[in-house]
């Protein structure tokens, strides 16, 4: 029973027959797990088995299966919070979602949903719309009421029409083909699949139809087995023709930047040695003989030593999560008050950190490297991001884009294959607007770039 589909698993225990005896106990065990079927299969994970590990299941199969978790308790009265559910879900999933949470609604209970999906914000009763922008720009309710009637925000202009994500004028011709063949790895059936290079490429299709397998653990190790001498075990394929041309293959997923307040989006892209680099540089500071690693918080010298450069003191909570508080001797500055006496135009490098990329590149733009590096995180519309901000508060589609503005920042070669899991999660529609213009802009420079998307 636990090795049949989902569907056929259902129709097997519905129709078990039992005796007299058995069945005040039978029937009642029998109920509970139907209903749990019912609710996996209203959820359209009709053809997963009962038996499957969850290590193999895809994003939106996991999300859905924990929202199942809920449902099936059938309980009243309780306010359920669902930050995105729409992730990884394919437009047929996305329509029994919302079935699905009207009918948690329906039994009494309320719902609250963080969404951008178009399909979710029509369907709600109620629309909280916050903006305008992003960060500092942001924080302001735009529009509180039904969804028909949403007026005086972004929000608003693109479900009424009056702005879009436009259509590209001409699609773009392909400059040969990269062809997959024989993928027969997880649920993929002897799959043959063509892909342009030179264009940008959508990998679309149901939620778990094999997109991530056949991009990921097929094509990405594949070719980084051959460029790049990767240990890990590819798919199992039959063989990859056409990659010849490509020298660099990058994949761009959603996975944190840094697990440690240290990272931030300053040390990924590289911008913070070049600013350590300027602030060395600096008259007061060659006076004091300070080089650039005086100015780190990651090595001994300039940072503050009661925190390590972390600006936090972790405190260990033994049975529960650990609690970061602020250090209470530099204050969150994580330097020493030496190093903090070093300032380029009035400020500190713990005042710089603590800029907006948009108010960084107005500081800094006579610096070309670093203006360039800064650009790209505007361009991805990260410019509301603190140069500073600890890695670990980052959502996983900042954690992207930052991903994205740093290989953006890169010297281009023409011959590299992007992939991207999702990119437009937790993307709004003018976020999506800008990011498809990325997008474009590395496929024009002659690389490919493939999108695992279900967003039209």
């Amino acid at each position: 029973i636990v090795r049949l589909p989902l569907a056929s698993a259902r129709e097997t225990l519905a129709g078990l027959a039992f005796g007299e005896r058995e069945r005040h106990v039978g029937e009642r065990v029998i109920s509970e797990i139907l209903s749990r079927l019912d609710v996996l299969l209203a959820l359209g994970l009709g053809y997963l088995t009962l038996d499957r590990a969850t290590t193999t299941l895809s994003g939106g199969e996991a999300h859905r299966l924990r929202l199942a978790t809920q449902i099936g308790a059938r309980m009243q009265g309780l306010l359920y919070v669902l930050d995105e559910p729409s992730v990884g879900l394919h437009q047929r999933d996305n329509a029994r979602l919302i079935r699905t949470l009207q009918s948690i609604r329906d039994a009494g209970n309320t719902v609250v949903v963080v969404e951008h999906d178009e399909e979710t914000i029509r369907a709600a009763d109620w629309v909280i719309d916050l903006g305008e922008g992003a960060g500092a720009a942001g924080g302001r309710v735009m529009y509180a009421g039904p969804p028909g009637s949403i007026d005086g925000s972004l929000t608003g202009r693109y479900l009424r029409g009056e702005a879009e994500v436009p259509l590209p004028a001409a699609r773009r011709a392909a400059k040969g083909w990269l062809r997959v063949l024989g993928a027969r790895a997880h649920n993929l059936r002897d799959v043959d699949a063509e892909i342009p290079l030179g264009t940008l490429t959508a990998i679309t299709g149901v939620s778990g139809s094999g997109k991530s397998t056949l991009v990921e653990d097929v094509l990405h190790r594949a070719l980084a087995r051959r460029l790049y001498r990767s240990s890990l075990e590819p798919g199992r394929h039959r063989a990859i023709e056409g990659a010849e041309t490509i020298d660099k293959v990058i994949a761009i997923d959603q996975s944190p930047i840094g697990r440690t307040p240290r990272s931030n989006p300053a040390t990924y892209t590289g911008a913070f040695a070049l600013v350590r680099e300027l602030f060395s540089l600096v008259p007061e500071a060659r006076a004091r003989g300070f080089k650039p690693g005086r100015f780190s918080f990651n090595v001994k010298g300039g940072r503050c030593e009661a925190c390590q450069g972390d600006g936090v003191r972790r405190v260990a909570m033994h049975f529960l999560p650990d609690v970061f508080v602020l250090c209470e001797a530099c204050q969150g500055r994580r330097y020493n008050r030496e190093t903090l006496e070093v300032r380029y135009q009035g400020l500190s490098i713990a005042d710089v950190l603590e800029l907006s990329v948009d108010a960084a590149r107005a500081l800094l733009r006579s610096h070309p490297r670093l203006a360039r590096l800064l650009g790209t995180l505007a361009e991805v519309g990260l410019g509301y991001l603190r140069l500073g901000q600890s890695a670990t508060t980052l959502s996983g589609g900042e954690a992207q884009r930052v991903r994205l503005a740093r290989e953006l920042g890169r010297r281009e070669t023409g011959s590299t294959l992007y992939l991207l899991d999702e990119p437009t999660t937790g993307l709004h529609f003018d976020d999506v607007r800008r990011l498809l213009e990325v997008l474009g802009r590395l496929v024009d420079a002659g690389n490919t770039v493939i999108v695992i998307e279900h967003n039209l």
